[in-house]
Parts: structure tokens; C-alpha cells; sequence
């Protein structure tokens, strides 16, 4: 199923209003899509390598508003499902404690997802079920989705289909390895 779910998405790469369906797939790859906007955003650029920037553009903007909608999906259902189960359990307090933590260390969640192969989806609507602030969600995704989009965008250009298999097969590594040393190096300021 999955499979044929991207053999589709990949369908409209070349299609007449492809950066519309870029902009769909981008916004709902955020909140419950499993099919990430990249799929479609290499073969456009490869096909028309001066639009790179553009398709970047427009994967950003349907990815950070798709997270506000995984966000909203994460607060809503907390607040009228989540929270009167876990209040008749007892568990508020615990609950109030995860969320506090979680938030503590949003910003990092946020950014990881964004940028790593972690599932986004899973971060948006974690940020909106433990209330995160929505300002610090916001501009941490759009720079979280700008870093990934627009270095899959500048690395097609630059380098063309030869970059393709990289970037497909271990750029997700890179970054996860980025995001590994940059906390790691905040962390050794903070207690050396």
C-alpha cells in the first residue's frame, strides 16, 4: 500500500500543477501523511533545476502549516479526550510534569524532527498535546523545514542527479548526525 501510495505521489512530479501537489503533500505529510515531501521535491528540481528555490519555498510553507495542523489535532484532543481520562485516573499531575519536561526541551524535539528522518507528524502533534508554546513551535519548524528543504534544494542544483542517491540514502544520516554533535556541544558549554 505504501508503495503504491508513493508510486502515485511520484506521479505528479511532472504534472501541470505539481508544486500544488508539493504544497498538499507537504502540508499533510506534517500531521498524518507517511509519504515526506522530498519524494516529489527531487524530481522537480532535477527537472527544472532553476525552480530549486521555489520548490523549496513551497515545501516549506505547506510543511510549517501542516505542523500548525498536527499541532491543533495534538491540543484539541488532548484537552477533550486525553486530559478528563488521565484526571479520573490521577495522573494530571504526572501528566502536567511530561508536558513541562517535553517543553523544556522542545525546541530540540522540534528541530530533530524537522531535520532528521524522525517522523515530523510525531513531533507536531506532541508539541500541540503538551501545550507547547505555539510561537516557539512555529519558528522552530520553519527553521527546522527551511535547513532540510532548502539543502535538499541547494544540493540538487549544485550537484544535479548525481547528488540523487546521497541525499535519498544518507543525508537523513547527516543530519541526525548535525543534530547529535550541535546538542552534544551545548550540553559540554552548559556543564564544563
Amino acid at each position: 500500500m505504501i508503495r503504491r501510495l508513493y508510486d502515485t505521489t511520484m506521479a505528479y512530479a511532472d504534472h501541470p500543477n505539481a508544486m500544488w501537489v508539493l504544497f498538499v503533500v507537504a502540508f499533510v505529510e506534517s500531521s498524518f501523511f507517511p509519504i515526506p515531501p522530498d519524494t516529489l521535491m527531487i524530481p522537480m528540481i532535477l527537472a527544472h533545476p532553476k525552480n530549486a528555490w521555489r520548490v523549496a519555498t513551497v515545501a516549506l510553507a505547506g510543511s510549517v502549516l501542516g505542523g500548525m495542523l498536527g499541532y491543533a489535532i495534538g491540543y484539541f484532543a488532548y484537552e477533550s479526550i486525553g486530559a478528563p481520562i488521565l484526571t479520573a485516573m490521577g495522573k494530571a499531575d504526572a501528566m502536567a510534569e511530561f508536558n513541562q519536561r517535553f517543553n523544556d526541551f522542545g525546541f530540540w524535539a522540534v528541530l530533530t524532527a524537522g531535520v532528521t528522518p524522525f517522523p515530523y507528524k510525531v513531533i507536531t502533534i506532541m508539541s500541540g498535546w503538551t501545550a507547547m508554546p505555539l510561537p516557539t513551535f512555529v519558528a522552530t519548524s520553519i527553521l527546522a523545514r527551511a535547513l532540510r528543504f532548502f539543502v535538499v534544494a541547494a544540493l540538487l542544483r549544485i550537484f544535479g542527479a548525481p547528488i540523487r542517491d546521497f541525499i535519498e540514502h544518507r543525508l537523513g544520516l547527516v543530519f541526525t548526525v548535525f543534530i547529535v554533535l550541535l546538542i552534544g556541544s551545548f550540553f559540554l558549554v552548559k556543564y564544563l
